[in-house]
């Protein structure tokens, strides 16, 4: 089971709590920003003492991001160690338990804001956030979650970027982290079959288990998922019971008379 709890005050503070909680992970959601309105591509910051958990973490959550928003994937395959030049490694290195920095979008790109802004937008956000939370947290317990730029002591009115075409960065992390708190505590948290899903926006056309093993693929050519099918084992053939002597040789004579 998951629970989820929303820290404020300024970073130290708040890392410092979850410890004080004993989370099992911590999570702080940002959207990045660029003097360039083209620049797209999503990323995490893990401490520069991060776990391979941290690590590996980030690299998931970034190049799932990237393939459902149609990006590319920033820093060393997804992830930032110690941030940029050390900007953001405070905000997640003092924890005691795996911790990321999301970066997953641009409030700067005109396109990206307005995915940023809206419920489907948001919706697979949060999806990808909480899909990732269970399989690298698998244990469960208490998730962290910290909304970067607001609700800080030492500087209250602080919002993060501004979103191309209105509203802040702040603001929209917020919501999806809400979404992604829904998901996690209201799904049920046992171990599930592995499961395909088609999605449009944050609407399911599309789900079926398939096997752990199969290797499922996608022709763009013909726009055509393949799902390997599971064959079914075979049914036994019935064997007819041994004839005794006597029935043997009265059925030979009749064969030969024939």
């Amino acid at each position: 089971m998951f629970k989820v709890k929303f820290y404020k005050g300024d970073y130290l503070q708040r890392q410092q709590a979850a410890n004080a909680d004993k989370a099992a992970a911590y999570v702080e959601h940002h959207f990045n920003s660029s003097a360039s309105p083209t620049a797209n591509y999503a990323v995490v910051v893990v401490g520069s003492n991060a776990s391979s958990t941290s690590r590996n973490w980030g690299r998931w959550y970034a190049k799932a991001v990237a393939e459902q928003f149609g990006t590319q994937v920033g820093g060393d395959a997804g992830i930032l160690v110690g941030g940029w030049n050390g900007r953001g490694d405070g905000n997640v290195k003092h924890t005691n338990m795996p911790a990321v920095l999301l970066e997953p979008l641009f409030a700067s790109h005109p396109q990206q804001a307005e995915a940023i802004r809206s419920e489907a937008g948001q919706a697979a956000l949060a999806r990808i956030l909480a899909e990732s939370i269970r399989r690298f947290i698998p244990g469960g317990g208490l998730i962290a979650f910290s909304v970067g730029h607001k609700y800080k002591a030492s500087s209250p009115n602080d919002r993060g970027a501004a979103l191309a075409g209105g509203g802040t960065e702040a603001d929209h992390a917020e919501k999806v982290l809400e979404k992604a708190a829904k998901l996690l505590t209201e799904e049920a948290a046992a171990p599930a079959p592995r499961t395909l899903r088609v999605m449009q926006g944050d609407r399911l056309l599309f789900e079926t288990v398939v096997d752990e093993d199969a290797v499922i693929s996608w022709s763009s050519d013909r726009n055509l998922l393949s799902i390997p099918e599971v064959d079914a084992p075979a049914a036994p053939r019935a064997t007819p019971p041994p004839r005794s002597a006597p029935a043997a040789k009265k059925a030979a004579k009749r064969s030969a008379r024939r």
